[in-house]
């Protein structure tokens, strides 16, 4: 029993190509770069700025509350002394589906979207916002229904009563069509244009901004808010931030042929008949419980979304083979920015902000063949770097720092001597922002690449899921950065959370850092 379908890396990639008119005649003719954006701003491009991070948000109201919106009113204090709002991903569950944009975007982050006192007004793909609002694509952002739930929740029942379960497995009658709705939502979505000269009136309207590669979209607050692509650039205050789509460079490699692998092979199938068989004892407990058991209810629903996620991780292990493709394109370009940003004099500093994240100690999260995936290739690129600078950098790491989501917390680590590029790098998970938190694995804070080998990454803060029975607590979380002048930069990150303890909401805000 699959609740989501994950489409082929080589579909996402083809997809989302035909829907910008990736560098289609009309496009290249101009000398457009459709990675950048250059924001426009109200007040002057001051090296001292501050933004905000969200990330692993979209549900909508859970057991009769809604932690996302709780987070977005704390936002709100921030959000005139904040140049912009990151987002690390997920912004839609449990698919992306256009269905659910209203109940688990707008209506929750209305305040940052033009009209937002009228919600039920705005079209899921006609937002415009007030304030930059630059997200990248999470995993649930390009899941899909498997079939047979979409007819069934069409024809018969919502998908709870069909399996005679109280849970709220909201996945609606359909899901994202690889990431079609997310692209609709918020990239610049040129396919609709199917006369070449409204394309042409569009391009010469909206992307005029000027960058060393060429013109590029301009992304206006109040009129014209779209990304132009699923990965992405842009400069503030000195410092380039780079956006990528990290669902693409997330296959695990394929198994050996060898016994080796055959067994590997046979330990994964086990496995994953085991966490089926776990769901499913969760699914019939939850017939048990009553309408009103919110807070267990909630924990079960915890419980069968972390086995489902383990589960897919196994199921993209089985899958892969010597014809899994890998986003080296998106890869190689931010290797070619990065050096480029590295030999340019008005750069003072880089920041880079990705779904996947390469480092965490989340127990769901750490151990998994995608979060290696992502790390190593990760890792290579930024060696490749390294190699090509050489020692322009100083004895400084080549990312200030690396924003992430897909864990359910907020955590930021640190690596140590890796002997590889991504050492003394700092990492930054925000993706406790309102979907069901998670707890830190029990094995500790330090991370080593092979049992007993050197501790290459340590967590120096989580905030998840803890305690146990009516003494749980769940912390959900944002991050205002605050970015001082000189070089290299200070990050003073300013960590925020809401929190529900025993009924009751609660805020506070985790003493500041620099790093």
């Amino acid at each position: 029993m699959r609740f989501v379908s994950d489409p082929p890396i080589s579909v996402k990639i083809r997809k989302m190509k035909q829907r910008v008119r990736w560098q289609e005649k009309a496009i290249a003719e101009r000398g457009i770069d459709q990675t950048k954006l250059v924001l426009g701003l109200s007040a002057p491009d001051e090296p001292n700025f501050s933004f905000l991070v969200v990330g692993d948000s979209g549900a909508g109201p859970q057991g009769g509350h809604n932690p996302q919106r709780r987070v977005a009113e704390q936002m709100l204090n921030h959000k005139g002394s904040s140049r912009f709002v990151l987002h690390t991903g997920d912004v839609i569950y449990l698919v992306g589906s256009s269905e659910h944009y209203y109940k688990n975007f707008i209506k929750p982050y209305r305040e940052f979207i033009v009209s937002g006192e009228h919600p039920k007004k705005i079209d899921y793909d006609k937002m415009v916002f007030n304030q930059p609002f630059l997200p990248v694509l999470g995993n649930h952002d390009y899941y899909d229904l498997p079939f047979i739930y979409g007819l069934m929740a069409q024809t018969t029942l919502p998908l709870r009563q069909l399996l005679q379960t109280k849970l709220d497995i909201d996945i609606g009658w359909h899901g994202s069509h690889q990431g079609k709705a997310y692209a609709q939502a918020f990239m610049d979505y040129l396919k609709n244009f199917e006369d070449e000269k409204e394309l042409i009136d569009h391009l010469e309207r909206h992307y005029t901004a000027k960058t060393n590669t060429g013109r590029c979209l301009y992304y206006e607050p109040g009129s014209f808010t779209r990304l132009p692509n699923r990965y992405y650039s842009f400069r503030s205050g000195g410092i380039d931030f780079f956006a990528l789509d990290s669902n693409t460079f997330n296959s695990p490699s394929p198994l050996s042929k060898d016994l080796a692998g055959l067994e590997q092979r046979r330990e994964l199938e086990e496995r994953r008949d085991r966490l089926e068989k776990e769901k499913l004892s969760y699914i019939e407990e939850s017939t048990k419980l009553s309408a009103d058991s919110s807070e267990q209810l909630d924990d079960l629903r915890t419980k069968i979304e972390q086995l489902d996620e383990l589960r897919n991780d196994i199921d993209k292990q089985l899958a892969a083979d010597e014809n899994t493709v890998v986003d080296t394109e998106q890869l190689n370009w931010l290797t070619n920015n990065l050096i480029e940003s590295w030999h340019n004099p008005e750069v003072r500093g880089r920041v880079v902000y990705f779904h996947h994240p390469p480092y965490v100690t989340e127990s769901t999260k750490w151990h998994q063949a995608q979060t290696l995936a992502i790390r190593y290739r990760f890792r290579d690129l930024l060696n490749k770097v390294a190699s090509k600078i050489g020692s322009l950098n100083g004895d400084r790491p080549l990312v200030d720092l690396v924003l992430n989501g897909h864990a359910h917390c907020l955590e930021y680590l640190r690596t140590g001597d890796t002997g590889h590029a991504d050492a003394h790098i700092n990492w930054i998970v925000c993706g406790g922002s309102g979907f069901s938190l998670r707890r830190q694995r029990t094995e500790g804070v330090e991370l080593t690449e092979t049992e007993g080998g050197d501790v290459v990454a340590r967590s120096l803060l989580y905030i998840g899921r803890n305690g146990q029975g009516y003494q749980k607590k769940r912390p959900y979380t944002f991050l205002r950065i605050d970015v001082q002048d000189g070089i290299p930069p200070k990050f003073v990150i300013r960590p925020f959370v809401v929190e529900r303890f025993q009924g009751k909401w609660s805020n506070s805000e985790i003493k500041p850092f620099a790093i």
